[in-house]
């Protein structure tokens, strides 16, 4: 079983006449350790597929199994749960701007009730030291570049061993030498652990480190 199995999916906003359909009857599989890009123009459906993936968004109509979870007729509990499975990037990185580098990559372990506040933050300390940000973090995210920033979103997204990465546009707001190093960090430390990403990009300097690259457009598969 791959972690995400796709069949027939689509998506559509508004009602009857006033409907607009964003996917059409697509179908992906994304496979353990694989590195899938979604490329295509804007409006072809790409972050609507992935939030679907996310659980994010409740399924419409087809399937979609993640992680082993069913998501369709998935009720809101079984969505949040799948959710803390992943590992999620965005192209702003949400970081919060009260809390330091540090902090704000520990909270990604604050589901795991096992784990004391110390032992949440020696793990965030360690992803945090692996994408080469030891030495910052203590500084919020005002005090940090871009680049930075973001390598804190990867090592929050990968902090908690998520069974898979879903990334929508990590390296847009970022120049070329910040952004290939976030996508390698990103994919050293996600195929380590034999961990799959699916990532939608309009970046054409990112799309060598793809196993695959699906191409989307007006909501329907075109190349996989």
């Amino acid at each position: 079983m791959d972690p995400v199995e796709l069949s027939g999916v689509s998506y559509g906003y508004g009602a009857g006449a006033l409907r607009r359909a964003v996917l059409r009857e697509v179908s992906l599989r994304v496979a353990p350790g694989e590195i899938v890009l979604l490329t295509g123009p804007s409006g072809s459906g790409k972050t609507t597929l992935l939030t679907l993936v996310g659980a994010l968004r409740a399924l419409q109509e087809g399937s979609a199994r993640v992680l082993g979870q069913e998501l369709a007729g998935a009720g809101e509990g079984a969505r949040v749960r799948l959710r803390r499975r992943i590992g999620f990037i965005f192209q702003n990185h949400n970081l919060l701007g009260f809390l330091s580098a540090r902090q704000n990559v520990a909270m990604a372990l604050e589901t795991a009730a096992e784990l004391p506040e110390a032992a949440r933050l020696a793990e965030a300390d360690r992803i945090l030291e692996a994408v080469g940000l030891a030495g910052h973090r203590h500084k919020p995210p005002a005090q940090l570049s871009g680049g930075q920033r973001q390598r804190v979103a990867v090592a929050r997204a990968l902090v908690a061993r998520p069974g898979l990465v879903l990334a929508d546009e990590p390296t847009a707001a970022l120049d070329r030498a910040s952004g290939q190093e976030v996508v390698r960090l990103l994919r050293d430390l996600a195929r380590g652990r034999g961990v799959p990403i699916l990532l939608v990009t309009h970046d054409p300097r990112i799309l060598d480190i793809a196993d695959r690259i699906v191409s989307m457009e007006d909501g329907r598969v075109t190349a996989a």
